[in-house]
């Protein structure tokens, strides 16, 4: 909590290290907000020029349709009713006035007035000068040829031929000259739909290649302003997370990018200080471990002395009061008889707890002696060095199909041992102890129950019980150290695995310890194969 309380300062220091530098460039916000003006503008222009270039198009094909094609097709028109009505006065003339001759020639005087009107109104407009004036000349000269030659043949008179005949042929001079002039405009109209057709070719060739210039001119600014720093930047990143962490990092491009790098490099510094507070710490771990490496040393020296020089006198004050209660049992008084009974016993008391507690520390030291181990043959041994408390009792071991697992035999023995014991001394008054020794294989662990019907745990001890001198029972009652479910625990935990009280549900009577050990490797590759 103190390294935490005294970090903080500095986390929040390094967090809100901004540089000047960094507010000074453009954020990437700006830059795409730019970007985003520039590619509205260059759409506005491509739509402005595509617009155009249709438009004129258009235009040059309606004018084209409109007023090109009507003025031919007038023009065609209006020489057939021009030769309805040469036709029609010429019959008129040699049949002396026959009606059926004069009825074409009224017929072609209307069409020619419609064909003249048509081609009028489609030729006012400026540049138009030379069909207008050929379209007055044809006005003209068929006015006097009708009213000279024909209206005379019509009404009875008769004109010379040849009169009729030299104005009619200046009329199709005129006609001449006006169909000319409608075909330059035809070739004009054509020319100018033409011209708005490559126009707009041309249009469509600079939008191709504006836009292709504002890709290529956006690639190259998103690649020298965003990408080629983000990349840069990466680089720097992975150079420090491969392992050189002095090397500074530095970032540039837009403000986003530039902050970022400022926060990497932030994150770096802080990184290198809690390396070195961590290096501090493994120091003063490495020092805590030589310590209690130091410590463990002395208490190897300790447990050499207890198993030696401790149980030496031990010895001789058990065998010298064993000695007085054989020689001079029942020569004392009751009172003396009973203090060598208390001397006898807490000297055999003291030597128990002394190999017990030597068994409890030799537990753990290495794991050299791991071998692959069958259970059911340690379990068959356990139940024989217990054969005589079993008898003495009256009870009786079921042993079920037990596994094989890598660990320390003398250990596993020492721990069936204690478990299966612990069924036979605690059992019921009147009551057969039985002790059931059962496995079955959970994931990656096979888990060993030792089951009896005897006393039982009350659950709230469950953790109290595997606490080394936890007792719930005198001495008077159930003799033992205190010890051997602690030792217990330790066995198992040193082969890896854990060990607990197994709730009994309903009104079953006795207590079952259940305890884990890792399954050997090798047993999941023969179920394998």
């Amino acid at each position: 909590m103190t390294v935490s309380l005294e970090r903080e300062p500095r986390r929040r220091a390094l967090r809100h290290n901004r540089s000047g530098a960094a507010e000074e460039r453009w954020p990437l916000s700006r830059m795409f907000g730019v970007g985003v003006t520039a590619a509205a503008l260059v759409a506005l222009i491509v739509i402005g020029l595509g617009a155009f270039g249709l438009w004129q198009l258009t235009e040059a094909r309606a004018r084209l349709l409109e007023v090109g094609g009507p003025s031919t097709l007038a023009a065609e028109r209006l020489t057939v009713a021009l030769v309805n009505q040469e036709t029609g006065i010429r019959g008129a003339q040699l049949s002396g006035g026959s009606p059926e001759f004069i009825l074409p020639y009224r017929a072609g005087v209307e069409a020619r007035q419609t064909q003249t009107e048509i081609i009028r109104r489609l030729s006012g407009e400026p540049g138009q000068e030379a069909i207008r004036d050929a379209l007055d000349g044809v006005e003209a000269g068929i006015t006097r040829w009708r009213v000279e030659y024909a209206e005379p043949v019509i009404a009875g008179v008769s004109p010379p031929v040849e009169q009729g005949r030299a104005q009619f042929e200046e009329v199709r001079t005129d006609l001449h000259r006006l169909t000319d002039a409608l075909a330059v405009q035809q070739q004009g109209l054509r020319a100018g739909l033409n011209d708005s057709a490559s126009f707009l070719i041309w249009i469509g060739i600079a939008i191709v290649v504006l836009l292709a210039s504002f890709l290529v001119i956006t690639g190259i600014g998103l690649r020298r302003t965003v990408l080629r720093p983000v990349a840069e930047l990466a680089g720097e990143v992975r150079e420090v997370v491969s392992g050189n962490v002095q090397r500074e990092v530095r970032a540039d491009g837009p403000r986003e990018i530039v902050q970022l790098g400022e926060d990497v490099e932030a994150m770096r510094r802080h990184i290198l200080n809690d390396l070195i507070d961590a290096k501090s710490v493994n120091r003063r771990l490495d020092e805590q471990a030589r310590d209690l490496e130091r410590s463990n040393r002395d208490l190897e020296q300790f447990a050499y002395v207890a198993s030696h020089d401790l149980q030496e006198p031990l010895r001789k004050v058990s065998s010298f009061c064993q000695l007085l209660q054989r020689r001079y049992g029942g020569q004392l008084d009751e009172r003396a008889d009973q203090y060598i009974e208390f001397a006898v016993d807490g000297a055999q008391r003291m030597q128990r707890l002394i190999n017990d507690l030597l068994s409890f520390s030799r537990v753990g030291r290495t794991t050299e002696a791991f071998e692959r181990v069958d259970l059911a043959t340690v379990a068959k041994s356990a139940a024989a060095q217990l054969d005589g408390l079993r008898e003495q009792a009256g009870g009786t071991f079921e042993i079920g199909e037990l596994p094989e697992v890598r660990g320390d035999r003398a250990l596993l023995q020492q721990l069936l041992v204690n478990l299966m014991g612990n069924g036979l001394k605690f059992h019921r008054d009147g009551v057969p102890p039985v002790v059931r020794v059962d496995a079955e294989r959970v994931g990656d662990n096979w888990e060993i129950s030792v089951a009896d019907n005897g006393i039982g745990i009350e659950p709230e001890y469950a953790e109290k019980v595997f606490v080394i001198f936890q007792r719930l029972h005198g001495r008077d009652r159930y003799p033992g150290t205190g010890i051997g479910l602690a030792l217990a625990k330790k066995i198992v935990e040193f082969h890896g695995g854990r060990i607990g009280l197994d709730s009994r549900s309903g009104s079953e009577p006795g207590a079952r310890i259940r305890f884990a050990l890792p399954a050997d490797p090798t047993d999941s590759e023969e179920e394998t194969a």
